[in-house]
């Protein structure tokens, strides 16, 4: 770009490979001297580990030097154990990873450099970092440019400066209603960095949320209500932490009723609620449509207008909103064009009213603003400056307009740091090395721009002493800061023939390179052009504003460069995240869909693709670790000379399904698919190195028989059926593998199960006794309902699980049980590693069969696998069992049209009917007639059968579902209204296998014992883009993927339909297992 006259050059850059150190695998991390509070850095020791694991035969990362640093999160030690070097010296390394840019003259020349630089928005304060960047020849990526598939930042922390900015509020909160004269359970809160991890701090809030719930809080500041303004990751990270404490959410119209509920009532009254308003919080979203209206009172609020013209509306906050909120919690963007949330003025009115409040009761005063956007002077006027982590606070007295550093004078209370995710240092280096992994070994060998994975090469604002092209609108945008003064512009005038117009672009100009596109069209059509003003946003939802003097020699070139921009904008806002029209939000499936299948398309030999058929809750955690493989070997393994990059295609009849799996996800892909179009189902499978099948077991047969047709290996989690087992030696003449059962129950389960049993082998013993039990439950904390259990997966499918027949084998005795008999069949359970949980087990369907499997059926006299659940499930489900819901038939009252049957209805219609067949007195209690009617064993079993009956409604007053047609269908439809995981909650994967080995030799008989017991996500594991993932689906999901990344590397000797039985799949799996978390605790003991 030539910036004197605005003329684009066509922005080539030298791809001479720079022979000193770029490019040579050598990786350092720089220590953080930004702020003493800089904690985080790009990488974990466990991030390290890996990269160093699958360099070491192959084209990956070589060294990995860290230069010494006392507070990072992660000790030099750490590093050092995973094989990193310790050292001040960086001038080996060719790729330099930072998290904040480096002070001034710091630079090595000829390297390249990762960190967040803020200068791809020409940010005046940076551009000597640049001009020492292009002086000193170092290719310069940028963290915040790194985006995914539909233009997401990858490298993104709103989330986590949400959740601790609300924590830091919290614990200044309890010092302010302390000075105000309340003791409240949110003194014990501290501040995030006083915390060594997001759950301990979580943990905190809960205990506090435990002391309302239980004792509530003072009368005078109930009730307390958090505003969050805006609903994007900053917001929601904040509310996470709220819905911590016992809360209820209410909508902005309901703010005034809530207000007055309490205003208006009398101690007296107040009391009497225990549980309602000071003994929870409450928090409110809200939105544009609530903060403003258009100042013409005939229009009504437009999203798309607002954006567009913000000058057309006012700001009713501080009327609809303000004064019935305790605590503004800010988490929207906003622009000096926009109405103030509030300002100066507003607040001192706002603070006058509250003030005349009758009473001891403060209802409805604002205590303070949580201003986690931290914009000065902006949303908030009163906010004046940027606080410290130190320091996090200030007062303002809206009735003097003054400014105090203490919390114990009339006013509100602000927070105002702008580095709150530093605070949870370890979760945010955590997140930087999950996003960077992929691409880091690309970075560390690039030598060009054009050796760079896509995402990167976006990201590289300069090489090599110039701006690459994308970002060679700095140039402009430098130029128009430095000038102070312009000569005014007349729209339409006329110099020396030209003709001159002032064109406005706003959008995404930035982020989403509008700007590039926009200057390529004046160049093209022979138009000249400089900026005259330019206002740049410096946040992920900020947009941009530049006004440019676009200059043609006629009126009729000019014209056409006008209908070209215009053609931009309205393409841009049909088909991207961000345009020259502002508050789009465009459905962008077309692009994928053409995207997804250039991906399929494209011929690349060092491309290894996984199809996954199946978006469903096991696709994520697959999804999420092979495409964080790049390049990478499994553990223990060499990767070989090749350097294979893996991209992950995922296949979905519905392409919203495989869109929010693959969003976010860095070398992961979309695609729709019909698995019965056959044509197509065997393209994308020809294009694919392996496929995996989390499609229901029906689905399998035909995709493998396509898989056999094109010698593709194939991945499943499902029982090898019959007709799979008739396709081994179809498979073995295809030389591929059919790896089936590879999840957790079967699969994990399989593969524990021989490497024990092959150990006892190999160590001259033979197996008398193998029992396993394997349960998917609730956390403890989740389990708090009757039952004790929760569905992770299909109710219907769990639920006729409890009604097979089962058959062991137990001291050389063979055991059957029926059916029906199942639930009474449950034994209580303690295991001795894990004495605090109070469970039961349930056979397992044919455990006889597993002996066979394994090998084992001459040498065990005792072959048992069961089901486990908390205590007391089975006598409640035997219970319900004998009053009839597990009828499968059609009954009488239900699925007749235009017939409205309440649960209430059916429930006394199932008691009677089986009070004719008992002799059972009508006066009796229900509990004494299930008693009598032989459902239960005692009383007081009796009574929690009851208790469970009422808590599922199957007695309330409820309409039954028009679908409903059985008994069975019911129990199914209240089961999964109430049986499910809330947003909070976790459930639990435990797998115990417990076996005698004894010796012909005479050596003592020996118990060898192992344990997994797997815990699904929080929020705080996530990022934006995602729901936490459940233990079921993470255990199923990645020992899928596992099995796929075995295939990958040819490192499964045998052909055919497999099972996970042999060493070379158990053992590499269940060490990347135990690598990525799942920890299988052993033991021997003698007996």
């Amino acid at each position: 770009m030539t910036p004197d006259n605005g003329a684009r050059g066509n922005g080539t850059i030298k791809t001479t490979a720079d022979t000193f150190t770029r490019g040579n695998r050598v990786v350092g991390i720089r220590r953080e001297e930004h702020s003493k509070w800089e904690r985080r850095a790009p990488l974990t020791p466990a991030h390290c580990a890996r990269l160093l694991h699958s360099g070491r035969n192959g084209g990956g990362v070589r060294r990995i030097i860290v230069q010494p640093c006392t507070k990072r999160i992660h000790s030099d030690q750490q590093y050092q154990d995973v094989g990193c070097e310790i050292s001040e010296d960086l001038s080996d390394c060719g790729l330099i990873l930072g998290v904040k840019r480096p002070q001034l003259g710091e630079l090595l020349p000829k390297r390249a450099y990762a960190f967040f630089s803020h200068t791809h928005k020409a940010q005046p304060e940076n551009m000597a970092l640049l001009d020492e960047v292009l002086e000193k020849r170092v290719s310069l990526y940028d963290y915040e440019l790194i985006a995914g598939e539909n233009n997401e930042r990858l490298v993104a922390f709103g989330e986590y400066a949400g959740r601790a900015g609300m924590i830091d509020f919290l614990r200044g909160l309890g010092e302010r209603f302390l000075s105000l004269g309340f003791s409240t359970p949110f003194l014990s809160v501290g501040s995030s960095y006083m915390y060594s991890s997001l759950s301990t701090a979580k943990a905190a809030v809960m205990a506090a949320g435990d002391e309302i719930a239980n004792n509530g809080l003072g009368l005078g500041i109930c009730p307390l209500v958090f505003v969050f303004t805006g609903s994007g990751n900053v917001s929601r990270g904040a509310q996470e932490i709220l819905r911590l404490l016992p809360h209820t959410f209410v909508k902005p119209s309901d703010l005034r009723r809530l207000y007055d509920d309490v205003h208006m009532a009398s101690a007296d009254d107040l009391l009497l609620r225990k549980g309602r308003a000071n003994f929870q919080v409450f928090g409110c979203v809200v939105e544009a449509r609530d903060m403003v209206v258009p100042i013409d009172t005939s229009k009504k609020f437009d999203k798309d207008e607002y954006y567009s013209h913000p000058e057309q509306y006012r700001s009713i906050f501080h009327d609809t909103i303000a004064p019935y909120t305790s605590v503004i919690v800010n988490c929207m963007y906003w622009e000096r064009r926009f109405p103030r949330l509030l300002d100066n003025k507003q607040l001192r009115e706002l603070t006058r009213n509250d003030a005349s409040t009758k009473g001891s009761r403060k209802q409805g005063k604002l205590l303070g603003v949580a201003d986690i956007t931290c914009d000065v002077q902006g949303s908030i006027e009163c906010l004046h400056q940027i606080t410290s982590i130190e320091d996090p606070f200030f007062r303002y007295d809206p009735s003097s307009g003054t400014y105090h550093n203490d919390m114990d004078g009339e006013g509100i209370i602000i927070l105002a740091v702008d580095c709150l995710p530093t605070e949870l240092a370890k979760e945010s280096t955590k997140h930087f090395g999950d996003v960077l992994l992929p691409f880091i070994s690309n970075m560390a060998r690039a030598q060009t721009p054009e050796d760079m994975l896509e995402p990167i090469k976006r990201a590289c604002i300069a090489h090599n002493g110039q701006l690459t092209q994308l970002y060679e609108y700095i140039h402009v945008l430098r130029e128009a800061e430095t000038k102070n003064s312009r000569p005014s512009t007349k729209l339409d005038s006329q110099h020396n023939g030209s003709v001159t117009r002032l064109v406005s672009l706003n959008g995404h100009l930035f982020d989403q390179f509008l700007i590039n596109e926009a200057l390529d069209v004046i160049v093209d059509a022979g138009g000249r052009f400089r900026s005259a003003t330019c206002k740049v946003g410096h946040s992920d939802d900020e947009t941009s504003h530049a006004d440019l003097e676009v200059e043609a020699d006629n009126e009729q070139i000019l014209d056409g460069i006008l209908d070209a921009l215009a053609a931009i904008a309205s393409h841009k806002d049909s088909h991207s995240n961000g345009s020259f029209i502002r508050g789009r939000s465009p459905d962008r499936s077309s692009y994928l869909t053409a995207k997804s299948s250039r991906v399929m398309d494209s011929s690349n030999e060092n491309v290894s693709r996984v199809l996954i058929l199946g978006a469903g809750r096991m696709c994520e955690p697959a999804v999420k670790y092979l495409a964080a493989q790049g390049s990478i070997a499994p553990p223990g393994e060499p990767s070989g000379e090749v350097d294979v990059h893996v991209q992950v295609i995922v296949a979905s009849l519905f392409l919203k399904d495989a869109q929010k799996v693959t969003a976010g996800v860095a070398n992961a892909f979309p695609l729709q698919l019909d698995i019965s179009d056959g044509a197509h189902l065997r393209t994308c499978i020809s294009k694919a190195a392996v496929v995996i099948s989390l499609l229901p077991p029906d689905c399998h047969i035909p995709i493998a028989k396509a898989c056999i047709e094109l010698k593709k290996n194939l991945v499943t989690a499902s029982y090898v059926s019959s007709e799979m087992e008739a396709l081994h030696d179809k498979a073995r003449e295809a030389g591929i593998v059919i790896l089936c059962e590879m999840g957790l129950d079967p699969g994990i389960d399989h593969m524990m199960a021989m490497r024990m049993i092959d150990s006892a082998h190999s160590n001259g013993g033979y197996v008398q006794s193998f029992v396993s039990y394997c349960g998917g439950l609730p956390s403890p904390m989740a389990a708090n309902n009757p039952l004790g259990y929760k569905f992770s997966w299909n109710p219907a499918g769990a639920i006729k699980a409890g009604r097979n027949a089962a058959i062991y084998k137990e001291q050389g005795k063979t055991v059957e049980v029926a059916g029906d008999d199942l639930f009474a069949s449950a034994v209580r359970l303690r295991l001795p590693n894990l004495p605090a949980f109070a469970l039961e087990r349930l056979p397992n369907r044919d455990s006889l069969k597993y002996g066979e499997l394994y090998d084992i059926a001459k040498e065990a006299s005792t072959v048992f696998r069961a089901t486990l659940r908390y205590e007391g499930f089975s006598e409640i489900m035997a219970g319900i069992a004998k009053l009839g819901f597990f009828d499968y038939g059609d009954h009488q009252l239900l699925g007749v049209a235009n017939q409205r049957t309440t649960y209430e209805t059916f429930w006394h219609h199932i008691l009677k009917e089986l009070v004719q067949k008992v002799e059972v007195k009508e006066t009796e209690l229900v509990p004494e007639k299930l008693l009598g009617l032989g459902c239960c064993s005692d009383i007081d079993a009796a009574k929690r059968l009851w208790n469970c009956i009422k808590w599922l409604g199957l007695n309330s007053n409820l309409d039954v579902p028009e679908s409903c047609k059985s008994a069975f269908d019911v129990l199914c439809s209240r089961m999964e209204a109430k049986l499910t995981f809330a947003p909070n909650e976790q459930d639990l994967v435990l797998l115990h296998h417990d076996l005698e080995v004894a010796y012909k030799d005479g050596r003592p008989t020996e118990r060898h014992t192992a344990t997994l017991l797997a815990l699904g996500e929080t929020a705080d594991n996530c990022n934006s883009v995602r729901e936490p993932q459940t233990a079921m689906a993470r255990t199923v999901g990645l020992t899928a993927a596992i099995g796929a990344q075995l295939l990958l590397f040819n490192l499964v000797k045998h052909t055919g339909v497999l099972r996970p039985f042999q060493p070379d799949i158990y053992g590499p799996a269940l060490k990347i297992l135990v690598a990525e978390g799942m920890q299988i605790e052993e033991s021997t003991e003698i007996i």
